[in-house]
């Protein structure tokens, strides 16, 4: 897709996440595009190939696991677990076992099965799939692009590296999560035309079997309570300020 310079392109630039939270979906929803920033390195213990589902009312890991991940190897060069079949195959259960009685469960499990068995050895083009699958099951118009196969400024690093991008893009608002604000200096955006915002999460509990409500689970618990159009609304719920 090409954009007129005169168009308002705001885009976010995030690492890919599995199954990620609402106010992730937020900042996807906040943007015209969104880059996949996956030449970057592999965070241990983060949220990249794991998330959180609520069993019994308590938050438990659902996780994808790797072929020898490293916080030293780039998220673009790390693979999935091989055989494949064993570890999908539990993940199929867990969410079926976990949401059966879930109001949407019917509307939802067969999209989430269908995440998880997308057949890849990539990491990150499995968790590219899922977060553009997802988007269209929500109703997400946002562009996605992988920085590995776009940039090649790999040898640019923190704020600059973020620029180049912007700048390649024709970008004229770049949203960040809000917990980045230490790490941007709006006086450097705005001398080359962009606007820098900061994406602040209104939080509002949505319709939960368990209580009291459990926040920031996996996108899987609201769609499976409220389902894909409902969550919608939920995405809209932000405000975009200045540092």
């Amino acid at each position: 897709m090409s954009w007129s310079r005169g168009f308002a392109m705001k885009i976010a630039i995030m690492q890919p996440y599995l199954f990620p939270y609402i106010g992730y979906w937020q900042l996807i929803n906040a943007v015209n595009r969104f880059v996949i920033y996956d030449d970057v390195n592999y965070i241990k213990g983060g949220w990249i190939n794991r998330n959180r589902i609520l069993i019994n009312g308590e938050p438990t890991y659902i996780t994808v696991p790797l072929h020898r991940p490293s916080p030293f190897k780039r998220i673009c060069d790390t693979t999935l677990r091989q055989p494949a079949t064993s570890w999908r195959d539990r993940q199929v259960k867990m969410v079926e076992t976990t949401y059966r009685k879930a109001p949407r469960f019917d509307v939802v499990f067969p999209v989430i099965e269908q995440v998880i068995r997308h057949e890849t050895i990539s990491l990150p083009d499995y968790l590219a799939h899922q977060l553009r699958a997802l988007s269209a099951f929500m109703g997400i118009g946002t562009e996605f692009v992988a920085s590995s196969r776009c940039y090649e400024n790999s040898n640019l690093h923190g704020q600059a590296r973020i620029l180049d991008i912007c700048q390649r893009e024709a970008a004229t608002t770049y949203v960040n999560p809000i917990g980045g604000r230490e790490l941007y200096d709006p006086t450097d955006f705005r001398g080359v035309g962009i606007d820098l915002r900061f994406i602040s999460m209104r939080r509002f509990p949505y319709p939960q079997r368990s209580k009291p409500f459990v926040p920031l689970l996996s996108i899987i618990d609201a769609l499976m309570e409220i389902g894909p159009v409902e969550t919608r609304r939920y995405l809209d719920a932000f405000d975009l300020v200045e540092k």
